[in-house]
């Protein structure tokens, strides 16, 4: 399998405080990888570098072979807030990004009805963002990211905001969603459960300074079911990450 992400001997200073310490890892294209670590361990600030919008202090990100040096066209973002146009429509919100991209609408309509429908919004087309409930607005952001058929698509905890019942749901819903596109996907949550259920790839950080304590690849078949979460090979890799995560914080 080809590489779509490459961090390599990753660095990033705030001032004097060092936020991440030579963290290096790969991401397969077309696959699912996870970061998971303590809140301050610089997650967040590796997809933001990883994008382009904010510039590392020590080692690189390549894309496709490519140094990551500022902002990259070919790539979704989804944020903890949905970020959802107030005045445009469910179905006009998804396609804004074909219009920002000076792209014909009519090119892309058929396919973003074709994800609302995967995501379970249909019906919903016409709807304004204050109809929509907080999952069904998550929903929609990632049909967003996902109409061009990015190369890379950036998840930074997308469901951090929702409940446990919705936030499982959308796991669920998010699955679909990529197995239909099969975009690479760097997805920062703070749950085991959501990285070990959704990920091939779990990356574990340590706390500040955020350094790569191990990488666990998830061998389960696809695609889950919550059956999976009780399958003793899930257990498993799930134990192996919370063992990470507290060894981690233990060991620096």
């Amino acid at each position: 399998m080809s590489t779509s992400l490459i961090v390599e001997n990753l660095s990033k200073t705030f001032g004097s405080t060092l936020a991440i310490d030579q963290a290096s890892f790969s991401v397969p294209e077309n696959s699912f990888v996870s970061i998971v670590g303590p809140s301050g361990c610089g997650k967040s600030t590796l997809l933001r570098i990883a994008a382009g919008l904010v510039r590392a202090s020590g080692g690189r990100i390549k894309l496709r072979g490519q140094e990551v040096t500022g902002p990259i066209r070919d790539v979704g973002m989804v944020f903890q807030s949905p970020v959802l146009l107030p005045w445009r429509t469910t179905l006009d919100n998804i396609l804004f990004v074909a219009e920002m991209g000076g792209l014909r609408r009519s090119d892309y309509e058929g396919r973003a009805r074709e994800l609302m429908a995967l995501a379970g919004l249909s019906g919903f087309e016409e709807s304004r963002p204050f109809e929509l409930s907080g999952g069904m607005q998550q929903r929609a952001a990632i049909c967003r990211a996902m109409l061009l058929k990015p190369s890379l698509i950036l998840m930074d905890e997308p469901f951090g905001a929702l409940d446990v019942i919705t936030r499982e749901r959308m796991g669920f819903a998010l699955q679909t969603l990529w197995e239909e596109s099969r975009n690479t996907v760097l997805f920062v949550t703070h749950s085991i459960t959501e990285a070990v259920l959704l990920s091939d790839i779990v990356v574990v950080m340590s706390p500040r300074p955020g350094r790569i304590h191990d990488i666990v690849e998830i061998d389960l078949p696809r695609s889950r079911t919550s059956a999976t979460l009780r399958d003793p090979r899930f257990v498993a890799f799930a134990a192996r990450v919370r063992e990470g995560i507290e060894a981690g914080e233990t060991e620096y």
